[in-house]
């Protein structure tokens, strides 16, 4: 089978999008040819073909990509928008004349038009969870998240203070002034890192507010095991219907996690989640937290959410 997966950036250290690399690995074992279509790649795959659309403008990106997809479907069994759904819009008007499955990987709470306009055109949809994607539809599919287990370890739990990690962009959607104030109430040392584009003010008010608190930039992804090895707990306050992926990678390395989104009731216990924004029950939370390493989390995200199970998972919506 030959599958065309198209995505925004193929890079190990790209902060946000290196989990892509995985992803990638895992699907081109199981199928007889993989091309992907990516904005840029700073990695060459085994198995993998990769052409890139880079270009200055949004219009030129757009047609440099319907080009190299247009190019790519002789004999192509099935195409898969990764996490942009404008290139399941750009793709069907190639794809489905052809009667080429067209999937739809898409993790997040905005259901803008042109989601909508993507599943109304595509042959299926997959997330996380039936709660990940921002619409109902029969179309979609439920496949747990990709996480590269093998990348991850479980390290002794440090000795106190209590250390609070928190990872992803300095968002409002974020929730961080809840986990701040919580760390705070509960004694606890927060660690943050992530990227502030888009929203530098926010940051400097988190700092201004904060000085206690350690508020750093992104970092590479190679870093992660030793940032979870340095934590008692990661906690995340994300809005719910994007599960953050890097609570399942915090699973995976037996780190206690504290999160509020509901889509994580199948990975963690009540005792580590809690009401969104409330800052009370999670300062609570913080308190009574055992910070030994809890392997039962790492054994549900390699049952559930590994990046094998997705990629079985996503191939069998191309192939029903």
């Amino acid at each position: 089978m030959k599958l065309v997966f198209c995505t925004q950036r193929l890079d190990p250290d790209d902060p946000v999008l290196a989990a892509t690399v995985p992803m990638v690995r895992a699907l081109a074992a199981r199928v007889d040819e993989l091309v992907v279509l990516c904005d840029t790649a700073t990695i060459a795959i085994d198995g993998v073909r990769v052409r890139e659309f880079g270009a200055p403008t949004q219009v030129q990106r757009g047609a440099r990509f319907a080009i190299a997809l247009a190019r790519e479907l002789r004999g192509c069994g099935g195409v898969v928008a990764h996490m942009v759904p404008l290139y399941a819009v750009l793709a069907a008007p190639l794809v489905r004349p052809l009667r080429i499955p067209l999937v739809l990987w898409y993790t997040h709470w905005k259901a803008h038009a042109v989601v909508r306009a993507a599943e109304r055109v595509c042959t299926a949809v997959a997330s996380v969870d039936a709660r990940s994607f921002p619409l109902r539809s029969s179309k979609l599919h439920a496949l747990g998240h990709a996480i590269d287990v093998d990348e991850f370890r479980c390290a002794e739990a440090p000795p106190p203070p209590l250390r609070v990690l928190v990872l992803g962009r300095y968002s409002p959607a974020k929730g961080l002034e809840t986990i701040l104030r919580a760390a705070r109430e509960a004694g606890a040392h927060v660690e943050a890192h992530g990227t502030d584009e888009s929203y530098e003010s926010y940051k400097r008010q988190l700092e201004q507010g904060f000085p206690e608190a350690e508020l750093g930039g992104p970092v590479p992804r190679a870093e992660l095991p030793e940032l979870f090895a340095r934590s008692h707990v990661l906690a995340n306050n994300m809005r719910a219907g994007a599960p953050d992926k890097v609570v399942y990678e915090a699973a995976a390395s037996c780190l206690p996690v504290l999160a509020a989104n509901p889509v994580f009731d199948d990975l963690l216990p009540d005792e580590l989640r809690f009401r969104q924004d409330d800052v009370d029950e999670l300062a609570r939370k913080l308190r009574a937290l055992d910070p030994r390493r809890r392997p039962e989390l790492r054994e549900v995200v390699e049952r559930r959410h590994s990046v094998g199970h997705w990629a079985d998972g996503l191939l069998a919506t191309v192939r029903p």
